[in-house]
């Protein structure tokens, strides 16, 4: 993209808000914005955290989320910032799917075969296994998930999502128009 998605503007508002307030809208009491330009963001209106493990990718700012939100029983929903029609009954699908489980449980939704991990809601028990597999060197959610089954991690696969909800912007030509 070659400047900041968080930051790209969308109809006026920043890509990090457009997210955020998707996740409002399903339900949730508090969104940060993990890493990223503190000083922007916030100017955004946004709480930002600062990332625990910048450079390492999004499963080191999925574990900076967990790890924010290590006193809630509550799922943790982690979003791309880059999702210009996030989608609020997406975010309110992958919530549900875990139920009052509340052992280690990642739910994640499944489009054209695929899961969108960039999509996902983990419960707190799961910061454990991922934070592991971390420490191992794994840098890929998927991968870390995936392995994470062995030691009790439950991966629940929510269908029908919303696909436009998970189109990502990763160049000037992928931007909607305004």
């Amino acid at each position: 993209m070659g400047r900041d998605k968080a930051l790209v503007r969308i109809s006026g508002r920043a890509l990090a808000v457009v997210v955020a307030d998707a996740i409002v809208a399903a339900g949730a009491d508090r969104v940060v914005a993990i890493g990223g330009d503190r000083t922007a963001l916030a100017a955004e209106g946004l709480t930002v955290v600062d990332d625990k493990y910048p450079g390492e990718g999004p499963l080191g700012g999925i574990l900076t989320a967990l790890g924010h939100f290590q006193d809630s029983t509550e799922p943790v929903v982690v979003l791309a910032c880059d999702l210009p029609a996030a989608d609020p009954g997406n975010v309110a699908a992958v919530v549900e799917a875990l139920g009052d489980l509340d052992g280690a449980a990642v739910a994640v939704p499944v489009l054209d075969g695929r899961r969108q991990w960039m999509h996902a809601s983990w419960t707190p028990a799961t910061a454990p296994l991922l934070s592991a597999a971390f420490m191992d060197g794994e840098r890929a959610t998927w991968r870390a998930a995936e392995e994470s089954v062995d030691s009790g991690l439950q991966i629940l696969e929510v269908n029908g999502p919303s696909p436009t909800g998970f189109c990502d912007v990763d160049q000037p030509s992928d931007l909607p128009p305004d």
